[in-house]
């Protein structure tokens, strides 16, 4: 029987946590305080969280920890990309965990927050239980030019890829990324803003095949644009602020860490081929490949592979003795 999400809930707590370089994190929790601790790192970068992901874990069985990663959604200052490095979203991790006393948890994330759980996880291995990781993201340049170059996504959409492309006019297809990033960056603010919408709706188009039809009314909130893409610009244009393959590379440092790895088969935003590589390289990890799913967070599929990889994972940790 397939599973839905998890009934709403409220936050028990909201919070804003000061970090460095002038950020502050808005942070919330829920579920049960003296549950299996987990953190859901959401994707963007820039994307923000929401209270749908609550969702995917028992609230009886979990206390649920949600963070606006610094620079985006109700963190302040937001949107902002100053002092916002790969390594600064790190260490706001750990001090999250600190600030709230907790000794380890599980580490959840969806597309950018698989790649941001992974880079943690290899930071600090010893406070993870385990990991549940949809939609991989490892931040290396094939996946860039999947996104904004004509040969990869583009080749399955391209009426939607040349609305997108042209919005930058004059420019290179090979320097599109950039230049939508100096557009992003730059003092023209109504600029910033179209480009912006123009920016998550390539990306909204290509991540669902439940829903069609997704036109620019779809793309509301100038807020929650603005912050995609700048942030994921900035990001993107900076490789993530990682050496190539770095994830792959330092693989071993996580290795013996559980995961459940979830990717759907038409992913056209991050490529079902990194995930099966990823796993391959993992002995721990276990890949669920999604057969009628892409690389939406909330598709029926999805969520049915997310809140049983979350009860999974909480009779695993259970069983464990690791429950604090």
């Amino acid at each position: 029987m397939s599973r839905v999400l998890f009934p709403n809930i409220a936050a028990y707590k909201t919070e804003w946590l000061d970090v460095s370089g002038g950020h502050q994190l808005y942070i919330e929790q829920s579920g049960n305080p003296h549950g299996i601790a987990v953190i859901y790192l959401h994707g963007g970068p820039g994307g923000g969280c929401s209270k749908n992901h609550r969702r995917y874990f028992d609230p009886e069985k979990y206390h649920i920890i949600l963070v606006d990663q610094r620079g985006c959604g109700r963190s302040i200052p937001s949107p902002s990309i100053d002092n916002n490095t790969s390594a600064d979203l790190i260490e706001d991790i750990e001090i999250i965990r600190q600030h709230l006393d907790i000794q380890h948890w599980l580490v959840a994330g969806g597309s950018w927050g698989t790649t941001l759980a992974m880079l943690y996880g290899i930071k600090y291995p010893d406070t993870v239980l385990g990991f549940i990781l949809r939609g991989i993201f490892l931040g290396t340049d094939n996946e860039y030019r999947w996104l904004y170059n004509n040969t990869g996504a583009a080749c399955f959409f391209p009426e939607y890829y040349q609305e997108f492309s042209q919005h930058i006019s004059s420019v290179n297809d090979n320097h599109l990324l950039h230049s939508y990033h100096n557009v992003l960056t730059g003092n023209n603010e109504v600029a910033a803003i179209a480009a912006s919408k123009t920016w998550c709706l390539w990306e909204l188009r290509l991540s669902t095949i439940e829903h069609h039809h997704i036109e620019m009314h779809h793309v509301d909130d100038t807020h929650q644009a603005l912050c995609m893409a700048k942030i994921s610009s900035h990001y993107f244009v900076n490789q993530c602020f990682i050496e190539e393959n770095f994830i792959l590379n330092h693989l071993a440092s996580i290795s013996e860490i559980p995961a459940i790895v979830l990717h759907g088969r038409y992913d056209m935003v991050c490529q079902l081929s990194n995930a099966y590589n990823l796993v391959k390289n993992w002995p721990n990890a276990q890949l669920q490949i999604l057969p009628k799913a892409g690389h939406g967070g909330f598709e029926s599929q999805t969520i049915d592979g997310f809140c049983k990889a979350a009860d999974t994972m909480a009779n695993f940790i259970a069983e464990q003795g690791n429950i604090e």
